[in-house]
This record gives structure tokens, C-alpha cells and sequence, in this order.
């Protein structure tokens, strides 16, 4: 849930749809010049994105950012790899858990927190087909439920 000066971009409806999210991680963004102007006014996509760990480093692979319209020739690369900030104690508690079989990390959602990017990272587990439908099913029932209580009255 939103606090007080903090206000949701982008979510990652598909992660939550493919993955169980085991844990979660907020960390701010190293960004570039007119990607916090696009960020902004949401135009952003964290579809098909993942995070990977390198040389210690966290990144982001595969957010689109699209380029700043007012921009000029300085505009940014709109798919290149994001630098994630996490503190060391973090990443290593992290690339643990990702030596595991089935396990990765996800970008859950972006997010203005006091005029900076923040991203929420899940480890997350794959879901297998049956989980995925029965996970619809349980929606499915919540908004019947929902129906019927919104008529009855």
C-alpha cells in the first residue's frame, strides 16, 4: 500500500501472475538524464524485465523506458540494463537465494518516493500452469462474491 509521498508507476502485473513472490527488496535507481522526466509521466513498461546480478552489481534487464519527447540528442537508450541500488548485505542475501533451482529476481513495481525512482525487486518462484489456474479461479469467486453482496443490498 502507498505511503504518504510515495506514488506507483509501473506495476509488474504479469510477475505476479507467473511467480509467487517469496520476498521483496525496495531499491532506488541510477538513472540518466530525461529517464526520471519519462518515468514521470508512466512511460514505462516492466513487462518482460528481470534482474541479474553481476560483479556484485545489481541491473535491471529489459525495462522500457521510453525516450523523453522534449529531449534532445542526449535522450537515453530506452532497453538498457538499469543499475539497481542495494546494500551489500542485500545483494549477497540475494545471489544466495537465486543459486537455487527455479528461483529469480523480478521487478514487482516502480515507484516516486519523495521525488526518487524507487523499485520494488520480489524473489520469486515459478508458478506452474495448475497454480495459475487456480489462482484465477479464486478471483473469479472473489468477484462473484463481491456481485452477489453489491445486489443483495
Amino acid at each position: 500500500m502507498p505511503r504518504h509521498g510515495e506514488h506507483i508507476v509501473a506495476r509488474n502485473k504479469k510477475a505476479l501472475h507467473d511467480f509467487f513472490i517469496e520476498e521483496t527488496f525496495e531499491a532506488g535507481l541510477v538513472l540518466r538524464g530525461t529517464e526520471i522526466k519519462s518515468i514521470r509521466l508512466g512511460n514505462i513498461q516492466l513487462k518482460e524485465s528481470y534482474a541479474r546480478i553481476r560483479d556484485g552489481e545489481c541491473f535491471i534487464i529489459g525495462m522500457h523506458i521510453s525516450p523523453f519527447e522534449q529531449g534532445n540528442i542526449h535522450n537515453h537508450d530506452p532497453l538498457r540494463d538499469k543499475k539497481v541500488l542495494l546494500h551489500k548485505q542485500q545483494i549477497r542475501k540475494i545471489e544466495a537465494r537465486l543459486q537455487k533451482e527455479g528461483v529469480t529476481l523480478v521487478p514487482l513495481n516502480i515507484k516516486l518516493k519523495d521525488g526518487f525512482a524507487k523499485c520494488d525487486l520480489g524473489i520469486a518462484k515459478g508458478k506452474q500452469l495448475h497454480d495459475k489456474r487456480e489462482d484465477l479461479k479464486q478471483k473469479q469467486a472473489k468477484r462473484e462474491m463481491a456481485s452477489a453482496l453489491k445486489h443483495r443490498y
